[in-house]
């Protein structure tokens, strides 16, 4: 490994693609992150609608307690959700795995929906339910077409966040659950040549491409 490179290749891009190692922890790491965003989408989504359109006793503390992932370190919330998952008989599996990515993305699903209902026009609603629609049929077709920038921006915090997490993937995962992250982590600790920038490219190219798609989904549309 040297920078700048003595010549220009693409055979460590291959080697990346002929490696089962580092395909295998991308397969996981994706699957596990488009499971820990579908799951952080619907429960952030009750939570947030819960908290911003309703009072009742205990809201701020149910608030607090969703983003307190936020604020706790990540090895000492790593190291005491595999304690907690010994205890329940789930820990070094995929299940497991996955509640740990949920627990880490909602807090970025719940802030961002909160924002996004902060601003939300709920006169559209109320015109709805004046015309006898159901509560149900409003949530479809109005608050959730509506919010659906808000949903696209916090489902890609929840992808980049989970893909991307190492710190809790080394204490959750093991055998064969582990993550591209964690792989690379492992490789660089063994040894560093070209095939890990190969890696981290994939990884960086991966990501922007979430981030794109979703501004093209959610973003600001000119209107001629």
């Amino acid at each position: 490994m040297r920078f700048p490179p003595s010549g220009l290749s693409l055979r460590w891009y291959s080697a990346f693609w002929e490696s089962s190692l580092f395909i295998d922890a991308l397969a996981l790491s994706l699957k596990l992150a488009t499971i820990a965003t579908v799951l952080s989408l619907l429960i952030g989504f009750a939570a947030a609608f819960a908290i911003e359109r309703h009072k009742f006793s205990g809201r701020e503390l149910i608030r607090g307690f969703v983003l307190s992932p936020l604020l706790i370190p990540a090895v000492v919330l790593g190291l005491g959700l595999m304690q907690l998952q010994v205890l329940m008989g789930i820990s070094q599996t995929f299940v497991g795995l996955v509640i740990g990515h949920v627990v880490v993305t909602l807090p970025f699903v719940v802030r961002t929906l909160s924002a996004s209902m902060v601003l939300f026009d709920q006169d559209l609603e109320q015109a709805a339910m004046s015309l006898r629609a159901k509560p149900m049929k409003v949530l479809r077709t109005i608050t959730i077409p509506l919010l659906a920038p808000g949903i696209i921006s916090a489902g890609v915090f929840a992808f980049v966040t989970s893909f991307g997490n190492v710190n809790l993937s080394v204490f959750l995962g093991a055998g064969g659950n582990v993550t591209l992250p964690v792989q690379v982590l492992a490789y660089v600790e063994q040894t560093v040549d070209p095939l890990v920038a190969a890696v981290s490219s994939v990884v960086i190219v991966i990501t922007l491409v979430a981030i794109l798609i979703a501004d093209r989904l959610s973003g600001p549309r000119s209107v001629i």
